[in-house]
């Protein structure tokens, strides 16, 4: 029988016979509080599954889903069969089904290290243990026996056995008090509506539990009425701003009311904030889990509150797109995530304080996209998900950033008002259903007036094609200085050729008497999906300081300039008045260097010179993290010392300028622990952090110790013994990663050591300690430290992908890629590997050949930087 990686054709052949009629899954958590015996990794608890389900060909056989240590009974329609016969570690056979069927399945299942299935935490602070699942794409196999794929949908009920003093929640509310048994108490929840496995959920332990109401009057008189939950660990209860959260809740969900007619269908909202988690957030209906990180224990700038009300909204929206109607199989997965992406921005600037969402989206979100957009394995936004490997490596940038670009597009396409009619009218007729891309056009053929023909030509256009156009404006003036022609130029890479059409504003700048830089004229215009686009509105108009094409940031391009438009920019570029445009002329110069069309230090000059005049923080967060990039990759190796000094001057600078206790303060006093690398710089960085030197204003508070420290102890000044001594101070969870990325940091030989062999050698640490050493493993200034690991790297790949989680495996693979070793020596390593493995794993070959990528971009920008 095959194994763990599910077939996108063995999922349709199952769906075409099966249909499921419900599930009752009994777990006993009991065990998470005892003591572990050898050999069993985290632990084991007993899952007990009863599956009810149809066949619409009585005597075929099929399969369940199950990766469990052992299975200790299965029973189908009555018949015991022996499991060492029907389980093979990953399916449960089912020969001979009837028309009607029950399966029961009996097993120890395993507690994950991984954050995969049923993750196990305990906390250092006080030594209490905290469990919470997550599935996406199909990982609640680990947990119960399921048909593990998104359209076989069902009711699902939870009956949870957990310690006496634990709080236990599921998807639905529970169905009354908890029963007590013998050490613990038993908790059983309602039914869900009808919903795919991996949106099931449950959380256990402890937990902190802040309570609120949501009320609405629907349109038919209704009330209806959500109880509100917010959880955290206890130890993190001081620092729970649970009150924020809640207000982003409620309006979020009055803005999706409003927008989709259609009441919320799940009953309660609980929010979770759980440790180790490896993603953001995940939309379990009626629990939503997110990442602790956003319960903030020290001082963070605004962006970081923007960012934690974007991801409330973001899961929110998928309540309706992903949970209420789900994508048939992967291959549309962008039905939920490009659409959640969208409507978390839009609700964001819409419902909320947080006004500056599209800036964010223009400056962060659409940067992911880009990069992904550009590799060897970009894919059309409507993928071809062969199995559930592929659906794992597919919720990337294209997915989320570049659907959502995309939807912004189609918005200003088809109208707003056209665009919330037809998402209604999808709920409405797919409620509680399986959907593919062609219900969601025809229910926009409906709404648009544009008809079937044109949305799918939008379709095959922006959808079903990879690739990103370039956008480039081209003007001729008189000797007065006046247009004469003007005319929008669009290209595309030869792997990726199409050129698609465009909805955009083209912004003339010039500068005002202030000497701000002011759009002073703006046309809207469809660009043909053709070379050259005429725009006549433009002729007599005298020639403005800058042109910026896609102005307001209406479609996905990348924006490209005429020299003198380059010439502005390099002159003024913080005289740009206008937020949005500012950070697409950032976003702009971003990709001209990536593309080594910008020489690196061109680019670094620019942050020098006007990131100090950034108003918006998360485009000031966004430059430095570039501008450190841009330092560690793309500038050539001969000038990387003398700008990494000049960088570290700069944020110094920055910080004494900045209005103390500021947001910008914050951020320049991070970048500055980041660029800090000469004796100078490490002795005003151990100077802060021991408190013999101080910036006015500046509050050294745990978060920001932790990242002194890392400063000192990349750059050689901290030892292990001051590290250890700090984690006194901060004996917690997040003390922890934070000392183990430190560790990995250290400039010795020993610490490279030590960070290969329990990441790659050993599977012993928990996800969250995993990426913390690859995170401190890579330092750009101990690139010697790391070249012996070049060759080591390609001669695990292999086995760390067997052996591994496939997310575990996915971190090791992208993280411990040698991209610092930045020499052509490594990329003719690389290929020599992606040669010789052409039957690799193809989700482990995508992932090569994606570092591969990057390692090429970056000798490419390095040789511009050297040439000019």
């Amino acid at each position: 029988m095959p194994g763990t990686n599910l077939t996108r054709d063995e999922a349709r052949e199952r769906a075409r016979i099966l249909s499921v009629d419900s599930y009752d899954v009994r777990l006993d958590l009991r065990s998470a509080v005892l003591p572990i015996a050898d050999g069993q990794g985290a632990g084991r608890f007993d899952s007990r599954t009863v599956l009810r389900f149809r066949c619409s060909e009585p005597g075929a056989d099929s399969f369940a889903d199950l990766l469990a240590p052992s299975v200790s009974r299965v029973v189908l329609n009555g018949v015991e069969l022996d499991p060492a016969v029907v389980f093979d570690g990953a399916r449960v056979a089912l020969p001979g089904l009837a028309e009607s069927n029950e399966l029961v399945v009996e097993a120890a299942c395993a507690y994950s290290r991984t954050g995969e299935g049923l993750h196990r935490f305990t906390d250092p602070v006080d030594g209490e243990t905290y469990l919470y699942t997550q599935y996406e794409p199909a990982d609640a196999r680990r947990v119960f026996a399921t048909f593990e794929q998104p359209d076989l949908k069902a009711p699902f009920s939870f009956t949870v056995v957990a310690p006496t003093h634990w709080t236990v929640f599921s998807n639905s509310p529970a169905g009354g008090d908890p029963v007590p048994v013998e050490s613990g108490l038993s908790w059983s929840f309602a039914p869900t509506p009808r919903i795919s496995s991996y949106i099931t959920a449950v959380v256990a332990g402890p937990y902190h539990v802040a309570r609120d109401h949501y009320s609405r009057v629907l349109e038919d008189g209704r009330r209806l009425e959500i109880p509100l939950g917010a959880l955290c660990r206890a130890s993190l209860a001081s620092y729970f701003d649970s009150d924020e959260i809640f207000t982003v809740t409620k309006q979020g969900l009055d803005f999706f009311h409003e927008e989709f007619d259609y009441p919320y269908p799940f009953g309660k909202y609980d929010q979770a904030f759980v440790p180790e988690y490896n993603i953001g957030a995940m939309e379990n209906p009626g629990l939503v889990t997110f990442r602790e990180e956003y319960v903030f224990r020290s001082k963070v700038t605004e962006a970081a509150y923007e960012g934690r009300a974007n991801v409330i909204l973001h899961e929110m929206a998928h309540m309706w797109f992903g949970d209420l109607v789900t994508m048939q199989w992967w291959d549309d997965l962008w039905l939920k995530e490009s659409f959640a992406d969208f409507m978390g921005a839009f609700s964001q600037v819409a419902a909320t304080k947080y006004g500056a969402g599209w800036i964010t989206f223009a400056n962060r979100r659409k940067a992911w996209a880009y990069r992904q957009d550009q590799l060897p394995t970009t894919h059309p936004i409507t993928a071809d998900i062969r199995d559930l490997e592929d659906a794992k490596l597919n919720f990337d940038g294209i997915t989320y950033a570049k659907g959502a670009s995309v939807l912004k597009q189609l918005v200003a396409y088809v109208g707003r008002d056209a665009f919330f009619e037809g998402a209604r009218r999808y709920f409405k007729r797919h409620a509680y259903g399986n959907t593919t891309l062609t219900d969601l056009l025809a229910v926009l053929a409906e709404t648009s007036g544009r008809g079937a023909d044109a949305m799918a030509q939008w379709s095959s256009a922006w959808l079903q094609t990879a690739g990103v156009n370039a956008l480039t404006p081209q003007l001729v003036t008189d000797a007065e200085g006046a247009i004469t022609s003007f005319a929008v130029l669009q290209d595309a890479a030869a792997s990726h050729p199409t050129l698609r059409p465009h909805r955009i504003a083209v912004g003339l700048y010039d500068h005002d008497e202030e000497g701000r830089l002011v759009r002073t004229h703006k046309v809207e215009l469809d660009v043909a999906a053709a070379p050259r686009t005429e725009v006549p509105e433009l002729v007599g108009v005298a020639r403005p300081a800058l042109v910026l094409v896609n102005d307001e940031d209406l479609t996905y391009c990348k924006i490209r300039f005429d020299e003198p438009s380059l010439t502005a920019l390099r002159a003024g570029l913080g005289d740009l008045a206008d937020p949005l445009a500012r950070a697409l002329a950032w976003s702009a110069l971003w990709n001209l260097t990536r593309d080594g069309l910008m020489p690196a230090r061109d680019y670094l000059g620019l942050v020098l010179g006007f990131a100090g005049r950034e108003s918006d923080i998360g485009v000031l967060q966004s430059l430095h993290q570039q501008a450190k990039a841009a330092l560690d990759l793309y500038v050539a190796p001969e000038h990387r010392a003398a700008w990494a000094a000049k960088l570290a001057e700069g944020a110094l600078t920055e910080l004494r300028a900045a209005a103390p206790g500021s947001d910008h303060q914050l951020a320049w006093a991070r970048f500055l622990t980041q660029t800090a690398t000469s004796e100078t710089d490490l002795q005003l960085v151990s100077g802060l952090l021991a408190g013999t030197a101080r910036i006015d204003g500046l509050a050294v508070d745990q978060e920001l110790r932790w990242s002194l420290l890392h400063a000192l102890a990349s750059g050689g000044a901290a030892t292990g013994a001051e590290l250890e001594a700090e984690l006194q101070r901060d004996d917690t969870a997040s003390g922890k990663r934070q000392l183990t990325e430190c560790q990995a940091a250290l400039p010795e030989p020993q610490a490279k050591a030590d960070t290969w062999r329990l990441v790659v050698d050993s599977d012993e640490l928990p996800n969250a300690l995993v990426e913390a050493r690859i995170s401190g493993f890579q330092q750009a200034d101990q690139r010697e430290l790391l070249e012996p690991y070049a060759d080591r790297y390609f001669e695990v790949l292999e086995k760390v992908w067997a052996e591994r989680s496939i997310e575990i495996a996915m971190r090791i693979v992208s993280g411990l890629f040698p991209r610092l070793v930045t020499t052509e020596e490594t990329l003719t390593r690389t290929d020599e590997w992606l040669t010789t493995h052409e039957d690799a794993a193809p989700a482990l070959r995508r992932l090569v050949l994606e570092c591969r990528d990057d390692l090429a971009r970056a000798l490419h920008a390095q040789s511009t930087d050297t040439t000019n």
